[in-house]
């Protein structure tokens, strides 16, 4: 099977789509939300928690989230468009709600982070099982097999 077959090969069930939604949505939500209020969600979000270089970092992970969650919505070359999600995604944990627990504790950094553990296991789901039978990767794969 070559590497695109990987990627586009998918035999999970017409309900993966709710998870694929909820993925999609949630990035190209917050992907835009990182221009529109800059300050708050973006660059200045990205300054005040030590990211460094905010001013590229912003725009760069704002501009992932919207082309990814877009592909992922669509269920296009959707494993491909989950790792840089997946990277997204670890990195918030790791600078905004790991660094909480010592001084929050552990129910409090539970309770931040559950959204953020939603995703961050959805998007495994999704690489494990691909876009579903209801995504492009499934009439993709489809028209491949058939020639």
């Amino acid at each position: 099977m070559s590497l695109y077959q990987k990627i586009i090969n998918t035999d999970a069930p017409a309900a993966v789509i709710i998870i694929r939604l909820m993925v999609g949505a949630v990035f190209l939500s917050e992907g835009i939300q990182k221009f529109l209020f800059a300050s708050e969600l973006g660059v200045g979000r990205f300054a005040k928690i030590g990211i460094p270089n905010p001013d590229f970092f912003g725009p760069l992970v704002g501009t992932f989230e919207i082309l990814c969650g877009t592909l992922v919505l669509l269920g296009l070359f959707t494993r491909l468009a989950l790792v840089p999600l997946l990277i997204i995604i670890s990195v918030a944990i790791a600078t905004t709600k790991l660094a909480m627990l010592p001084e929050k504790g552990f129910w409090t950094t539970a309770h931040e982070g559950r959204t953020d553990y939603a995703m961050f296991l959805s998007i495994i789901f999704l690489l494990i099982v691909g876009a579903g039978v209801w995504s492009l990767d499934a009439r993709l794969a489809k028209r491949r097999d058939n020639s």
